[in-house]
């Protein structure tokens, strides 16, 4: 199966399938489409301690091996990690000043800065993409912004389709909406166009940046082996249950909102394994999980900015999560930064997929 394939399968899939389930279930379609979103017509289940305590559990089983192994394993760096690390480049500088200078437009409101608050999410994750590649420069004397220009600016209008596939999706369980923001259709797109397209070098750029440590990256290798026995066989079950999923998710947004962050990777890796294709688990069998780990913990780290930033701004974002909208950290309920994890894995196939493999980080 081409890449082309994929893509197109990956993009039916994603839009077909869940307005399938809600013209199967009798529900009129003209609110899913409305563009620019504004009507609520989700009704979303009230907080549940029993869901709250029951995923809590789950999240902390799943997640405290790896603290554990990231806190207490003592290993020696990778071979061949040494870098020469460099001076912290102007430009680098430049992006913190740029970056406490639009977060002091955001979170205040000065009458004369009025016009610009609802803009101000672009200049925010253009100044912190500077400072992050910066970081990286410093330690290894090399960032994708200076080293692999071209590539990385490619990355900003494949990141804004990227996140619409997401915005399309929410339609159907209404997990988050915007607040402060004014616009007719056309300014709408062009503004969340431009907000969208620093998704994936934000992830992208942190990603680099965690890999840099190289000890870190060495505690989470050769532990935990995962295989599967009959890979195909598998990835043809996922697939069917994945598309099952997306075409209830309109239906049954209450119960099945999680599969608006995982479906995507759900998809790509199933049609991987159909082809009998390494993918992103395939290291996994050798107890190889790096890779995975230091992705999911930069779509964390760009997470804690982009809901601390959320928080203050004019033009914001509001979230409504069945069962568990409670304990918020600035507006994400506490339980909902887990999403982030298999978001960050979710981000690294899909450069790979559109990059044609352009986008895989390198080994030092």
């Amino acid at each position: 199966m081409t890449r082309a394939t994929r893509l197109l399968v990956l993009c039916g899939m994603l839009l077909g399938l869940p307005l399938l389930g809600i013209v199967l279930a009798g529900k009129p379609v003209g609110p899913y489409l409305e563009f620019p979103p504004k009507t609520h017509y989700v009704e979303h289940a009230p907080f549940s301690w029993a869901a709250f305590l029951a995923l809590a559990a789950f999240l902390i089983a799943v997640v405290s091996p790896f603290m554990i192994q990231g806190l207490t394993r003592r290993p020696e760096a990778l071979t061949g990690s040494s870098f020469r690390s460099r001076r912290f480049p102007w430009w680098g500088w430049a992006g913190m000043a740029w970056t406490a200078a639009a977060w002091v437009v955001a979170w205040n409101r000065f009458s004369w800065v009025g016009p610009l608050q609802p803009h101000t999410f672009f200049p925010l994750w253009a100044g912190y993409i500077l400072v992050v590649n910066a970081l990286t420069y410093h330690r290894t004397g090399r960032c994708l912004l200076t080293h692999r220009t071209g590539f990385y600016l490619t990355l900003f209008p494949l990141s804004a389709a990227f996140w619409w596939f997401f915005e399309y999706l929410n339609r159907f369980v209404q997990n988050w909406y915007y607040v402060g923001s004014d616009f007719d259709a056309w300014a709408y797109f062009w503004y969340a166009t431009l907000a969208f397209s620093t998704v994936l070098p934000a992830v992208l750029a942190t990603r680099e940046w965690v890999r840099s440590f190289s000890r870190l990256r060495a505690r989470f290798r050769g532990v935990f082996p995962i295989g599967v026995a009959h890979p195909r066989m598998v990835s043809g079950a996922v697939l069917a249950l994945a598309g099952a999923g997306l075409a209830g998710i309109g239906v049954w947004p209450n119960f099945l909102f999680p599969l608006l962050w995982v479906s995507p990777l759900l998809i790509l890796v199933s049609l991987q394994g159909l082809a009998s294709e390494p993918n992103v688990f395939s290291p996994l069998a050798q107890g190889a999980w790096d890779g995975m780990v230091t992705a999911a913990l930069a779509a964390l780290v760009c997470g804690m900015f982009w809901e601390m930033w959320n928080a203050g701004s004019s033009a914001r974002w509001i979230y409504t999560i069945p069962y568990v909208q409670r304990f918020q950290v600035f507006e994400m309920p506490v339980l909902g930064y887990a999403g982030y994890l298999p978001f960050g894995v979710e981000c690294v196939v899909v450069v790979d997929l559109l990059s044609g493999g352009a986008g895989k980080v390198r080994r030092p």
